[in-house]
């Protein structure tokens, strides 16, 4: 079975490196600025050309409250008016995005992500999805993946109703954990009560599919405490669980500077969560899909990967993967054929971009023939925790022994430690290799050691 994992305590110390999470290959630090708007224009055109379906990414930045270990992109304000002028701006944006692809291309997912979303009042929310409907072929049969993350704090049953009558049919709640002790030290009181209510409106209301976020590795987290939150989790019985190491960068990320590091867990406490969530989610009928997702068997995530067409994209795991994805607003990310491009990151640049009507492209980058074959070697490992080589030489015309004759000896010695089988066919990813996948495919990943490590989270 695909879901199977074995832990080895000795593999996993000796491979948790800080290393990407493959998202994308290149990764998102190797986007640069000499890529701007005429590149997306461009992408934009072929798009059309192709008629190819869409997956759009709206972002919406805004924050009542801070969470400490949060690394989003955001804006804490108490001011619910600051929303109108970005929500101006962000109109524009769809509007100039949209006038440069065709009216039949298909939006088979859309996703709202923040921030919390729901930051947005009714009529703001109404409005949003009546612009992006006027502009994008959006689908009105329910048919197409449409999600948005929730804050249980920001939402009640009228704006769960108000949400699936806009159209969403997916909805991915943040938790992270329920203790009162660790939720005052990382500022996010959020009871069960409050996260149920939520869930039993989506029930009700026939909401697709329910994510719930967890996190592990927070102040004055123990085994003990984080496994009766998951305890708890599994009782509301999500459809998928992301289960998040939290990587603790307060040079990086400031609301984590007002996180006590001698809080955090030791790592080998932060492992024995880990160890002991898997359990309690393998015992509950809930499957690995890899990086920290797990989904029940009827999930289409885990239908996907049992039949090899799983993909993963800046949304994460995905069955979209063919689309092309727009992101939307401050710092959003698109992925147009072989463009990746960013928004601005800076909320007040974006708004006086689109202010002067143009676009807010501010960095990317163009794969080239060496990215897209390790693109697609690190897609089908990271997806399907194997590899065919034929079908990568047949895809992309070269011989794979001899494409990747140095990385052999790296291979083979990962072989050697029991992650992997390799044969001349190809790569098996072993139980005991599930966990550290992301260790596998940065041996593929020809920019790693240009980079800084300490930009990325560990792998566990």
């Amino acid at each position: 079975m695909l879901d199977a994992i074995r832990w080895d305590t000795d593999l996993i110390r000796r491979y948790d490196l800080a290393g990407p999470r493959y998202t994308s290959y290149p990764t998102a630090v190797q986007f640069h600025s000499q890529v701007g708007t005429f590149d997306l224009l461009h992408a934009l055109r072929e798009s059309r050309k192709a008629l190819r379906p869409l997956s759009l990414y709206v972002h919406v930045p805004f924050c009542a409250n801070i969470c400490y270990y949060c690394a989003c992109n955001k804006v804490i304000t108490k001011d619910r008016g600051r929303a109108l002028p970005y929500l101006q701006r962000l109109e524009q944006e769809i509007q100039l995005i949209a006038c440069h692809l065709d009216p039949g291309q298909k939006v088979e997912q859309l996703h709202f992500g923040g921030g919390t979303p729901t930051f947005l009042s009714h009529d703001e929310l109404r409005q949003l999805m009546s612009h992006l409907r006027q502009h994008f072929n959006l689908l009105d049969d329910d048919s197409g993946d449409y999600g948005i993350e929730i804050d249980p704090r920001e939402a009640d049953w009228s704006t769960m109703g108000l949400l699936r009558e806009l159209g969403f049919n997916r909805v991915s709640i943040g938790l992270q954990d329920l203790d009162p002790a660790v939720q005052r030290a990382v500022n996010r009181l959020q009871s069960l009560e409050e996260t149920r209510a939520v869930i039993e409106a989506a029930r009700t209301l026939q909401f697709r599919s329910i994510n719930i976020d967890l996190i592990y590795g927070l102040p004055k987290q123990t085994p003990d405490n984080f496994a009766r939150t998951v305890e708890e989790v599994i009782n509301l019985q999500p459809d998928r669980l992301s289960v998040f190491n939290y990587a603790h960068l307060p040079e990086r990320f400031m609301p984590q500077r007002r996180i006590n590091s001698h809080e955090l867990p030791e790592p080998a406490e932060k492992l024995q969560m880990l160890q002991r969530t898997i359990e309690q989610l393998t015992a509950a009928g809930y499957r690995y899909i890899g990086m920290d997702h797990f989904a029940l068997p009827d999930d289409e995530l885990a239908i996907a990967q049992e039949e090899s067409t799983l993909q993963r994209n800046f949304q994460g795991y995905t069955t979209h993967g063919h689309c092309d994805l727009i992101g939307l607003g401050v710092s959003a990310i698109s992925q147009i054929g072989d463009l990746y491009c960013q928004n601005s990151s800076d909320l007040t640049q974006y708004q006086n971009l689109l202010g002067g009507a143009q676009l807010a492209t501010s960095r990317g980058l163009v794969c080239n023939q060496d990215d897209r074959v390790r693109r697609a070697v690190i897609q089908q490992l990271i997806c399907n925790f194997s590899l065919d080589f034929e079908a990568i030489e047949q895809q992309f015309n070269i011989d794979f022994r001899g494409y990747f004759d140095d990385l052999w000896p790296q291979l083979q010695a990962i072989a050697e430690d029991g992650l992997i089988t390799l044969s001349n066919e190809g790569i098996e990813v072993l139980p005991a290799g599930r966990l550290l996948v992301r260790s596998v495919c940065m041996v593929f990943d020809t920019y790693l050691e240009q980079q800084n490590r300490q930009r990325f989270s560990r792998v566990i």
